[in-house]
Protein backbone atom coordinates (compact mmCIF):
# COMPACT_ATOMS: atom_id res chain seq x y z
CA UNK A 1 0.00 0.00 0.00
CA UNK A 2 1.40 3.41 -1.17
CA UNK A 3 1.88 5.82 2.38
CA UNK A 4 1.10 8.97 0.49
CA UNK A 5 -2.57 7.95 0.06
CA UNK A 6 -5.60 5.89 1.56
CA UNK A 7 -9.07 5.77 0.69
CA UNK A 8 -11.18 6.67 3.28
CA UNK A 9 -14.53 5.78 2.05
CA UNK A 10 -16.17 4.58 -1.48
CA UNK A 11 -19.32 4.51 -2.88
CA UNK A 12 -19.33 1.53 -4.94
CA UNK A 13 -22.11 -0.25 -3.63
CA UNK A 14 -24.23 2.38 -5.89
CA UNK A 15 -21.30 2.96 -8.29
CA UNK A 16 -20.89 6.21 -7.34
CA UNK A 17 -23.34 9.19 -6.51
CA UNK A 18 -24.90 12.22 -7.95
CA UNK A 19 -25.96 14.96 -6.75
CA UNK A 20 -29.19 14.28 -5.50
CA UNK A 21 -28.28 11.40 -3.74
CA UNK A 22 -25.94 13.56 -1.23
CA UNK A 23 -26.00 16.16 1.48
CA UNK A 24 -24.40 18.42 4.08
CA UNK A 25 -25.04 19.82 7.30
CA UNK A 26 -22.72 22.26 7.88
CA UNK A 27 -21.64 22.82 11.80
CA UNK A 28 -19.60 25.64 13.81
CA UNK A 29 -17.92 22.23 15.40
CA UNK A 30 -16.14 21.17 12.43
CA UNK A 31 -14.23 24.45 12.48
CA UNK A 32 -14.64 25.76 15.84
CA UNK A 33 -11.00 23.79 17.14
CA UNK A 34 -8.89 25.56 14.42
CA UNK A 35 -9.30 28.57 16.03
CA UNK A 36 -7.02 27.52 18.55
CA UNK A 37 -3.87 27.63 16.49
CA UNK A 38 -4.59 30.55 14.28
CA UNK A 39 -1.79 32.32 15.47
CA UNK A 40 0.69 29.76 14.52
CA UNK A 41 -0.91 30.04 10.37
CA UNK A 42 1.69 31.72 7.90
CA UNK A 43 1.44 35.27 7.35
CA UNK A 44 1.42 36.55 3.69
CA UNK A 45 -0.95 34.27 2.67
CA UNK A 46 -4.59 35.37 0.97
CA UNK A 47 -6.74 34.38 3.46
CA UNK A 48 -9.67 33.00 1.04
CA UNK A 49 -12.24 30.48 2.13
CA UNK A 50 -12.15 26.67 1.69
CA UNK A 51 -14.98 24.06 2.60
CA UNK A 52 -13.41 22.08 5.58
CA UNK A 53 -14.25 18.74 6.22
CA UNK A 54 -13.40 16.84 9.37
CA UNK A 55 -12.65 12.94 8.13
CA UNK A 56 -10.56 11.45 10.50
CA UNK A 57 -11.94 7.69 10.33
CA UNK A 58 -14.21 5.33 8.33
CA UNK A 59 -16.91 5.04 9.97
CA UNK A 60 -17.55 7.43 12.57
CA UNK A 61 -20.25 10.07 13.17
CA UNK A 62 -19.33 12.94 10.56
CA UNK A 63 -19.95 10.65 7.20
CA UNK A 64 -22.79 8.51 7.18
CA UNK A 65 -24.50 6.42 4.65
CA UNK A 66 -27.81 5.91 4.68
CA UNK A 67 -30.06 3.21 2.99
CA UNK A 68 -32.12 6.54 1.89
CA UNK A 69 -32.11 9.17 -0.52
CA UNK A 70 -29.99 10.80 0.10
CA UNK A 71 -27.69 8.29 0.43
CA UNK A 72 -24.23 10.75 1.85
CA UNK A 73 -24.14 12.91 4.70
CA UNK A 74 -20.84 15.26 4.88
CA UNK A 75 -20.44 17.39 7.84
CA UNK A 76 -18.55 20.33 6.70
CA UNK A 77 -17.10 23.58 8.33
CA UNK A 78 -15.10 26.25 7.05
CA UNK A 79 -11.82 27.17 6.67
CA UNK A 80 -9.20 29.01 4.48
CA UNK A 81 -5.67 28.42 3.12
CA UNK A 82 -4.14 30.47 5.71
CA UNK A 83 -4.98 27.98 8.08
CA UNK A 84 -3.84 24.70 6.03
CA UNK A 85 -0.94 26.15 5.62
CA UNK A 86 -0.25 26.95 9.18
CA UNK A 87 -1.61 23.30 10.03
CA UNK A 88 -1.48 20.98 7.71
CA UNK A 89 1.75 22.10 6.13
CA UNK A 90 2.91 23.16 9.16
CA UNK A 91 6.69 22.27 10.66
CA UNK A 92 4.55 21.43 13.92
CA UNK A 93 2.56 18.95 12.40
CA UNK A 94 3.36 16.43 14.50
CA UNK A 95 2.70 18.49 17.62
CA UNK A 96 -0.93 19.47 16.30
CA UNK A 97 -1.60 15.93 16.19
CA UNK A 98 -0.58 14.84 19.54
CA UNK A 99 -2.24 18.33 21.08
CA UNK A 100 -5.72 16.88 18.82
CA UNK A 101 -5.52 13.60 20.42
CA UNK A 102 -4.71 14.56 23.73
CA UNK A 103 -7.48 17.42 23.77
CA UNK A 104 -10.02 16.42 21.81
CA UNK A 105 -9.57 12.46 21.24
CA UNK A 106 -9.19 13.04 17.48
CA UNK A 107 -5.72 13.54 16.18
CA UNK A 108 -6.60 15.42 13.24
CA UNK A 109 -8.89 18.34 15.46
CA UNK A 110 -6.39 21.14 15.02
CA UNK A 111 -5.49 20.84 11.35
CA UNK A 112 -7.71 22.58 8.81
CA UNK A 113 -8.71 19.85 6.78
CA UNK A 114 -9.86 21.75 3.52
CA UNK A 115 -11.77 19.80 1.31
CA UNK A 116 -10.73 19.34 -1.92
CA UNK A 117 -12.08 17.98 -5.26
CA UNK A 118 -10.66 15.68 -8.15
CA UNK A 119 -12.16 14.57 -11.46
CA UNK A 120 -11.80 11.52 -13.75
CA UNK A 121 -12.20 13.01 -17.34
CA UNK A 122 -13.32 9.78 -19.79
CA UNK A 123 -13.25 10.84 -22.94
CA UNK A 124 -15.77 9.41 -25.80
CA UNK A 125 -13.41 7.05 -26.78
CA UNK A 126 -12.45 6.12 -23.38
CA UNK A 127 -9.03 7.26 -22.36
CA UNK A 128 -8.83 8.54 -19.07
CA UNK A 129 -7.35 12.70 -19.13
CA UNK A 130 -4.23 13.33 -16.85
CA UNK A 131 -2.21 16.74 -16.78
CA UNK A 132 1.82 17.26 -15.52
CA UNK A 133 1.94 19.49 -13.33
CA UNK A 134 3.95 22.75 -13.58
CA UNK A 135 7.44 22.90 -11.76
CA UNK A 136 6.20 26.24 -10.58
CA UNK A 137 2.96 25.22 -8.46
CA UNK A 138 3.07 25.04 -4.86
CA UNK A 139 2.78 21.19 -4.71
CA UNK A 140 3.53 18.19 -6.73
CA UNK A 141 5.16 19.98 -9.14
CA UNK A 142 6.35 18.06 -12.75
CA UNK A 143 3.90 15.18 -11.47
CA UNK A 144 1.02 13.70 -13.34
CA UNK A 145 -2.44 14.66 -11.83
CA UNK A 146 -6.12 14.22 -12.71
CA UNK A 147 -8.14 17.90 -13.13
CA UNK A 148 -9.27 19.57 -9.84
CA UNK A 149 -9.46 22.34 -7.27
CA UNK A 150 -11.96 22.57 -4.42
CA UNK A 151 -14.93 23.91 -3.86
CA UNK A 152 -15.21 27.94 -3.43
CA UNK A 153 -17.83 29.16 -0.72
CA UNK A 154 -17.87 32.21 -2.37
CA UNK A 155 -19.42 30.60 -5.03
CA UNK A 156 -22.30 29.77 -2.78
CA UNK A 157 -22.36 33.30 -1.35
CA UNK A 158 -22.23 35.35 -4.04
CA UNK A 159 -22.06 39.11 -3.76
CA UNK A 160 -20.44 38.35 -0.20
CA UNK A 161 -16.81 39.43 0.91
CA UNK A 162 -13.99 36.54 1.86
CA UNK A 163 -14.28 38.25 5.04
CA UNK A 164 -18.13 38.35 5.35
CA UNK A 165 -18.33 34.74 4.78
CA UNK A 166 -19.42 32.53 7.66
CA UNK A 167 -20.87 29.42 8.64
CA UNK A 168 -24.56 30.70 9.43
CA UNK A 169 -24.22 31.84 5.60
CA UNK A 170 -23.73 28.31 4.32
CA UNK A 171 -25.72 26.57 6.77
CA UNK A 172 -28.96 28.62 4.78
CA UNK A 173 -27.80 27.79 1.71
CA UNK A 174 -27.18 24.03 2.37
CA UNK A 175 -28.45 23.03 -1.38
CA UNK A 176 -26.55 25.65 -2.95
CA UNK A 177 -22.87 24.33 -1.21
CA UNK A 178 -23.78 20.61 -2.69
CA UNK A 179 -24.56 22.21 -5.61
CA UNK A 180 -20.89 23.69 -5.19
CA UNK A 181 -19.15 20.81 -4.46
CA UNK A 182 -20.04 18.88 -7.67
CA UNK A 183 -20.56 21.65 -10.06
CA UNK A 184 -16.24 22.64 -8.50
CA UNK A 185 -14.81 19.74 -10.64
CA UNK A 186 -16.46 20.56 -14.05
CA UNK A 187 -15.03 24.07 -13.20
CA UNK A 188 -11.57 22.59 -12.51
CA UNK A 189 -11.90 20.78 -15.58
CA UNK A 190 -12.55 23.41 -17.66
CA UNK A 191 -10.61 26.01 -16.96
CA UNK A 192 -7.33 23.70 -16.80
CA UNK A 193 -7.91 21.26 -19.92
CA UNK A 194 -10.27 23.93 -21.31
CA UNK A 195 -12.90 21.66 -22.11
CA UNK A 196 -16.84 23.54 -22.11
CA UNK A 197 -18.95 22.41 -19.43
CA UNK A 198 -21.70 21.65 -22.39
CA UNK A 199 -19.28 18.23 -23.21
CA UNK A 200 -19.15 17.39 -19.84
CA UNK A 201 -21.35 14.48 -18.05
CA UNK A 202 -23.07 14.73 -14.88
CA UNK A 203 -20.55 14.35 -12.14
CA UNK A 204 -20.64 10.79 -10.16
CA UNK A 205 -19.23 10.99 -6.60
CA UNK A 206 -16.63 7.92 -6.02
CA UNK A 207 -15.29 8.50 -2.79
CA UNK A 208 -12.85 10.57 -0.58
CA UNK A 209 -9.53 9.81 -0.31
CA UNK A 210 -6.90 11.48 2.18
CA UNK A 211 -3.46 12.61 0.96
CA UNK A 212 -0.84 11.97 3.85
CA UNK A 213 1.96 14.29 2.15
CA UNK A 214 -0.07 17.06 3.38
CA UNK A 215 -1.92 15.66 7.11
CA UNK A 216 -4.27 13.70 5.45
CA UNK A 217 -6.16 16.51 3.66
CA UNK A 218 -9.40 14.93 2.26
CA UNK A 219 -10.79 15.14 -1.35
CA UNK A 220 -13.88 13.83 -2.81
CA UNK A 221 -12.94 12.04 -6.31
CA UNK A 222 -15.51 12.21 -9.36
CA UNK A 223 -16.01 10.13 -12.64
CA UNK A 224 -17.43 12.88 -15.20
CA UNK A 225 -17.87 11.43 -18.62
CA UNK A 226 -17.31 13.55 -21.72
CA UNK A 227 -18.67 13.82 -25.32
CA UNK A 228 -15.26 14.43 -26.79
CA UNK A 229 -12.42 12.33 -28.13
CA UNK A 230 -9.09 12.23 -26.78
CA UNK A 231 -7.91 14.13 -30.41
CA UNK A 232 -10.13 16.63 -29.57
CA UNK A 233 -9.72 17.07 -26.06
CA UNK A 234 -5.93 17.10 -26.96
CA UNK A 235 -6.66 20.21 -29.29
CA UNK A 236 -8.32 22.09 -26.48
CA UNK A 237 -5.79 21.76 -24.00
CA UNK A 238 -3.05 23.28 -26.37
CA UNK A 239 -5.12 26.02 -27.25
CA UNK A 240 -4.68 26.85 -23.66
CA UNK A 241 -8.05 27.62 -20.65
CA UNK A 242 -7.97 29.82 -17.75
CA UNK A 243 -5.56 28.38 -15.36
CA UNK A 244 -3.45 26.43 -18.32
CA UNK A 245 -0.09 27.96 -16.29
CA UNK A 246 -0.81 25.21 -14.06
CA UNK A 247 0.37 21.91 -15.75
CA UNK A 248 2.52 21.84 -19.19
CA UNK A 249 1.11 18.35 -21.03
CA UNK A 250 -1.61 16.45 -21.10
CA UNK A 251 -1.59 12.90 -20.97
CA UNK A 252 -4.12 10.03 -21.77
CA UNK A 253 -4.14 6.54 -20.17
CA UNK A 254 -6.99 3.82 -21.63
CA UNK A 255 -9.56 2.54 -19.10
CA UNK A 256 -7.69 -0.84 -18.75
CA UNK A 257 -4.08 0.72 -18.14
CA UNK A 258 -6.05 2.84 -15.73
CA UNK A 259 -7.73 -0.43 -14.00
CA UNK A 260 -4.03 -2.33 -13.89
CA UNK A 261 -2.25 1.00 -12.50
CA UNK A 262 -0.83 0.01 -9.11
CA UNK A 263 2.29 0.60 -6.91
CA UNK A 264 4.39 -1.77 -8.86
CA UNK A 265 3.68 -0.15 -12.43
CA UNK A 266 6.40 2.12 -13.39
CA UNK A 267 3.76 5.21 -13.83
CA UNK A 268 2.61 5.08 -10.51
CA UNK A 269 5.63 6.33 -9.56
CA UNK A 270 4.79 9.74 -11.60
CA UNK A 271 1.10 10.53 -10.30
CA UNK A 272 0.73 12.81 -6.98
CA UNK A 273 -1.17 11.80 -4.29
CA UNK A 274 -4.53 13.38 -5.27
CA UNK A 275 -4.21 11.38 -8.63
CA UNK A 276 -3.23 8.10 -6.28
CA UNK A 277 -6.45 8.40 -4.33
CA UNK A 278 -8.33 9.46 -7.52
CA UNK A 279 -7.01 5.84 -9.09
CA UNK A 280 -8.11 3.49 -6.23
CA UNK A 281 -11.17 5.12 -5.98
CA UNK A 282 -12.13 4.30 -9.81
CA UNK A 283 -10.29 0.90 -9.63
CA UNK A 284 -12.78 0.59 -6.57
CA UNK A 285 -16.02 2.06 -7.68
CA UNK A 286 -15.73 1.47 -11.29
CA UNK A 287 -18.53 4.00 -11.93
CA UNK A 288 -18.35 3.32 -15.95
CA UNK A 289 -17.90 -0.34 -16.17
CA UNK A 290 -21.03 -1.45 -18.24
CA UNK A 291 -19.54 0.97 -21.16
CA UNK A 292 -16.88 -0.87 -22.62
CA UNK A 293 -14.05 1.21 -24.40
CA UNK A 294 -13.45 1.17 -28.05
CA UNK A 295 -9.19 1.56 -27.39
CA UNK A 296 -8.61 -0.60 -24.57
CA UNK A 297 -5.74 -2.04 -23.48
CA UNK A 298 -4.07 0.76 -25.05
CA UNK A 299 -0.62 2.10 -23.93
CA UNK A 300 -0.63 5.89 -22.56
CA UNK A 301 0.06 8.59 -24.95
CA UNK A 302 0.96 11.84 -24.53
CA UNK A 303 -0.48 15.04 -25.84
CA UNK A 304 2.34 16.21 -27.80
CA UNK A 305 1.32 18.80 -30.21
Amino acid sequence: MDPEVSVLLHCSAWRGLLEAQVQVELSESEQKQITMVKASSTSGHNASKDITADLPSWPDNNINLREASPLLTLRLGLTCYKDFLGTNWSCRVEELRKRGEAEFGESLALLAQPLGVGGVLCTFDGQVVLIRRSQKVAEAGGLLDIPGGHPEPKAVCQGQGEDQICITMLQQRQGAVVSELFSSVCAEIRDEVNVPLSSLGEPVLMGIALNHTSSGRPSAEFYVSCSLTSDEVRKLYWQGGVEAHESTDIVFLSRTDMLQLDINTPLWSELCPSAKGAVLLYQQVMPDRSSPSPTEGTTPENGSR
